[in-house]
């Protein structure tokens, strides 16, 4: 009883550490948005699609609020946004956001943690050519949506493809209709859980089962770090 004790209170604290986690980039999200635009959602679709994300990770209205009034205020510091790309072991390459209050610290971390995993930094641009940035909204599949009127509906506001699996529905939109698409489900009503800007593929690298545990222990490093949004590789 006591292993079984201790191990749903691993699990438990888990849980809470990725929730924190996600919350300290949403908040960096919000803060951002509004040094950029403004406080007004409504003026400012970076912030609103913060706020919408924060939403779907289930963050307490209060918390969001106070994110917003405390980067309208003096007393938030400024983050800068900084892009890392390299090459993991194996040929797999790498894209690594970040949001930093400190960016000499973020480069020496992001620096050491290819070394370490058997990569090399490289410079900024140089994988331009493995990735496309996308629009990609995340749509709860909770039987309710038809996906047949929804994707004729959204062609004219961008709509590239949709994926449906079991519980989400993905619309993917080019760069530049990213705004439009999300304007367009917020007036149909449609709830997205999340939506973003994101790096995909254009090509993948196949790996067995020893090279891709070695990946993703990288990748995990990078995601682990406080001054890190997201990763992208090209991992098959």
């Amino acid at each position: 009883m006591g292993r079984a004790f201790e191990k749903r209170k691993h699990k438990m604290f888990a849980r809470y550490d990725k929730m924190a986690k996600a919350f300290t980039k949403i908040g960096k999200e919000i803060a951002i948005a509004v040094k950029t635009s403004g406080p007004d959602p409504d003026n400012n679709s970076r912030l609103r699609t913060a706020v919408l994300n924060a939403k779907g990770l289930n963050m307490p209205k209060d918390r969001i609020d106070n994110a917003i009034k405390k980067a309208s205020s003096k007393e938030e510091g400024n983050f800068e946004e900084a892009i890392y790309e390299g090459y993991g072991p194996h040929g797999v390459a790498i894209v690594v956001e970040t949001a930093t209050d400190n960016p000499t610290r973020t480069v020496a971390n992001i620096r050491m943690y290819f070394n370490r995993g058997n990569g090399t930094l490289g410079k900024t641009g140089s994988l331009d050519f493995l990735f496309q940035r996308k629009g990609v909204f995340r749509i709860k599949n909770d039987g309710k949506v038809n996906t047949d009127d929804l994707e004729l509906e959204l062609i004219d506001f961008g709509l590239d493809s949709l994926e449906i699996d079991a519980e989400e529905i993905i619309v993917y939109t080019a760069f530049e209709d990213f705004g439009k698409m999300s304007k367009a489900l917020d007036e149909k009503g449609i709830a997205v859980t999340k939506s973003a800007l994101e790096r995909l593929p254009v090509t993948t690298v196949e790996l067995n089962e020893e090279q891709q545990d070695e990946i993703l222990q990288l990748i995990d490093k990078f995601e682990e770090d406080d001054d890190v949004q997201a990763v992208y590789h090209n991992l098959q």
